[in-house]
């Protein structure tokens, strides 16, 4: 977090509340800029966005007047959320990957390539 952001999340900042990651949501309320009020996270660590939930994606971005948190409100579908994985250990590796080994199945033949007729 830069001293600026430190500053005026200290002088203006209300917390709204925080996610399983430890992010903390603020709102300036009397601080209107283009008829809405300022929303920003202060991440717990690493700055990633794909550390925002969607919960608070969607408040952070004005799609909802308050976070939704509320656990009655989802759905048995929905699975927990989990930050971009690219670039580290735990990325999906297809079969065939240098880092899982490097062995692809051979080609079967059957494929034919288009030529212009």
């Amino acid at each position: 977090m830069t001293m600026g952001t430190r500053l005026w999340t200290w002088l203006r900042g209300e917390l709204v509340g925080t996610d399983s990651f430890g992010n903390r949501y603020y709102r300036s309320p009397g601080n209107r800029r283009y008829g809405r009020e300022r929303r920003w996270v202060v991440y717990d660590g690493e700055v990633e966005a794909s550390r925002v939930p969607p919960e608070w994606h969607a408040w952070l971005h004005h799609m909802a007047e308050a976070p939704l948190t509320d656990p009655a409100r989802r759905h048995p579908w929905q699975k927990d959320h989990v930050p971009n994985l690219t670039g580290t250990p735990q990325a999906y590796r297809p079969k065939g990957h240098e880092l899982r080994g490097g062995h692809r199945p051979h080609a079967t033949g059957d494929y034919e390539p288009w030529t212009p007729g």
